[in-house]
């Protein structure tokens, strides 16, 4: 299959403008989604066999193997449902803004085939969290679903990072029913002044808001109502005592787990002489996406969930995540030049690890 879309899938996307072959995408996946026994025959094919597959078990949820889909492929909850079908074992939408926006000016999305990576400056382009939270309601919801869903919140452009915790906190009551788990992202280049919230005194006010919401809700179990896991997904332009300060808040108010990274403002390599503005995802962010994973399981005595992403694009490197106390890994980039099937390719090489340490039953 991977050949297959090397040679003639890739081809035909290269030939259209870089966001007009990622909506060509969306659409693949939202038609896919509806045909409803397509998708349970494919799950059934990339299903890993449970005599030699543990689940992977993190912040209360169980996902059937390591693989997931980031944010930002699907950012209006339209393909999501094809996610299990490909192979992955969990997905994460959005991410989702309060206010409904169109992003940045376009061109915002560039391909850079020799070192498969992407720079972008998308800017949440989104339909706002109202409409995403319409189309959840009408969607498979929590305890009946395939994989995990995790739904990403971001602040609206417009709000100023003054009134950031009330935008989140809006987002976050439209949508937290319809989430198996929600990430709080404080780390995208692409709004002004929104990794400043990753500042530890805005950092400790936006994550006790939501954090006290999210334990008002514990009370109310029935239904996917109870408390949701919550996680902080993160950049990986942070320095070292800025990541302690960010692990800090994270323990101050027990948040389930934490994504690294986001993607980079660095221009490492060949990209020095690059000029287009945005952040920079694929292979050369591997190297520091790893380092932080490493050290934020190393500082937290690997007792913090760590979903790791950036420079996913083949079984060393995911193995890679693993090895440094990464329990999940997320792809995206890599999609777009492997092909849609990366995540079945990557779940069994993964799982293969487990193998030696599963005695196998006949």
């Amino acid at each position: 299959m991977s050949l297959l879309y090397k040679h003639v899938t890739r081809r035909a996307l290269f030939r259209m403008d870089a966001e007009h072959a990622h909506e060509a995408g969306v659409n693949a996946l939202a038609l896919l989604g509806r045909l409803t026994p397509l998708c349970r025959a494919l799950e059934a094919w990339h299903r890993l066999a449970p005599s030699w597959h543990r689940p992977v078990e993190a912040f209360g949820l169980k996902f059937p193997n390591a693989i997931g889909m980031a944010a930002g492929f699907d950012k209006n909850a339209r393909a999501w449902p094809a996610a299990a079908a490909l192979g992955f074992g969990h997905v994460e939408i959005g991410t989702v803004t309060a206010l409904a926006q169109p992003g940045n000016p376009q061109p915002r999305l560039f391909r850079y085939p020799a070192e498969e990576a992407v720079i972008n400056r998308m800017g949440f382009n989104n339909e706002g969290s109202e409409a995403v939270a319409a189309r959840l309601a009408k969607q498979t919801g929590v305890g009946h679903r395939q994989i995990p869903l995790g739904i990403n919140l971001g602040k609206s452009k417009i709000t100023p990072n003054e009134q950031a915790t009330q935008d989140y906190l809006t987002s976050f009551g439209r949508l937290a029913d319809y989430a198996d788990y929600v990430v709080v992202n404080v780390s995208s280049p692409n709004t002004p002044g929104l990794r400043a919230l990753q500042d530890e005194r805005p950092l400790r006010e936006l994550l006790g808001a939501l954090s006290a919401s999210n334990r008002a809700r514990g009370a109310m179990q029935a239904n996917g109502k109870g408390r949701k896991p919550l996680l902080l997904k993160i950049a990986p332009d942070l320095n070292w005592p800025q990541i302690d300060a960010a692990l800090g808040v994270i323990h101050e108010f027990g948040l389930d787990g934490i994504i690294a990274t986001n993607t980079t403002l660095a221009r490492p390599g060949t990209f020095a002489n690059v000029g287009q503005a945005g952040g920079l995802s694929g292979r050369p962010l591997r190297r520091r996406s790893t380092e932080i994973v490493n050290y934020i399981s190393r500082s937290t005595g690997g007792r913090l969930p760590i979903i790791a992403a950036g420079g996913v694009h083949d079984a060393e490197s995911a193995g890679e995540k693993l090895d440094a106390g990464a329990t999940l890994v997320q792809v995206y980039t890599a999609m777009i030049y492997e092909g849609p099937f990366l995540a079945a390719e990557l779940a069994k090489a993964m799982a293969e690890r487990q193998r030696v340490d599963i005695p196998v039953t006949g």
